[in-house]
């Protein structure tokens, strides 16, 4: 384990970098199920994930050494269970923080939890917390990120990389380094309780005011993304009038 790897104030400061695993979010909880205390912002790093996760235990597909796949652990016990959704927004805003300064304004937020670059998915955000009363005790937060593949399986759907994008290799330590420091800032201000964050989160929510094409109970129907419930539901104008959808029950059809 390396210590104070990153210019951050504490996400980072204990590092482990792996060759292989299973998956840098079941590697971190092991560590967490030891009886030895683990450090808040411990940063786990694979060059490869045999078998990553994303939400609803997609398969999360990753070329070796080539893109970034990593997990970190907090402890935001002041932040109460049913706000939980906080933190996706804050970690999603910490990425694209970072990642419009290298690809501008079309990297977005694609509800819950992916990055997007114009109709194209780049990342993916896995958070799983441990509540303990009323408040979350512990969050396991992985990520991963697209950023010098450039050949990619063809079951997946719309992937990209910043490499395809940009035409150039990314240097991946660098990247992480700006990318714990964005989420650790936007992290700070949630513990201060930024009531801006709710509104820049929506702003950069991708497709949003725009009309698309979605399924739930069978069905087909267009909406508009109006925005996000403060509990994380998708809130959509239809032509029946405003609707909110969690996770499970919406999908968005390209």
């Amino acid at each position: 384990m390396q210590s104070n790897v990153f210019n951050t104030r504490f996400v980072g400061h204990h590092f482990v970098k792996l060759i292989k695993v299973d998956s840098t979010n079941n590697y971190l909880k092991s560590l967490l199920s030891n009886s030895k205390p683990l450090s808040q912002g411990t940063v786990i790093m694979a060059d490869e994930q045999f078998a990553g996760r994303g939400q609803n235990n997609q398969k999360w597909v990753s070329q070796a050494g080539k893109n970034l796949t990593f997990s970190f652990y907090l402890q935001p016990q002041f932040l109460a269970a049913s706000n939980q959704f906080k933190l996706n927004q804050v970690v999603a805003l910490g990425i694209t923080d970072c990642l419009t300064k290298i690809l501008g304004n079309s990297c977005k937020i694609k509800w819950p939890n992916d990055i997007y670059y114009n109709d194209d998915k780049i990342g993916g955000i896995l958070i799983e917390n441990k509540v303990r009363g009323y408040k979350i005790s512990e969050s396991v937060i992985g990520i991963g990120l697209n950023v010098n593949q450039i050949i990619f399986d063809n079951d997946l759907k719309n992937p990209n990389s910043i490499a395809n994008i940009l035409g150039v290799n990314y240097e991946l330590m660098p990247l992480l380094g700006n990318i714990l420091l964005a989420i650790e800032k936007r992290y700070d201000e949630l513990e201060v309780g930024n009531t801006e964050l709710d509104e820049i989160f929506i702003k950069r929510l991708f497709k949003l005011n725009q009309k698309c094409q979605f399924y739930s109970d069978d069905q087909f129907f267009y909406a508009k993304i109006v925005g996000v419930s403060d509990t994380g539901l998708l809130l959509l104008a239809t032509d029946e009038g405003l609707k909110q959808f969690n996770l499970k029950e919406v999908e968005m059809v390209f």
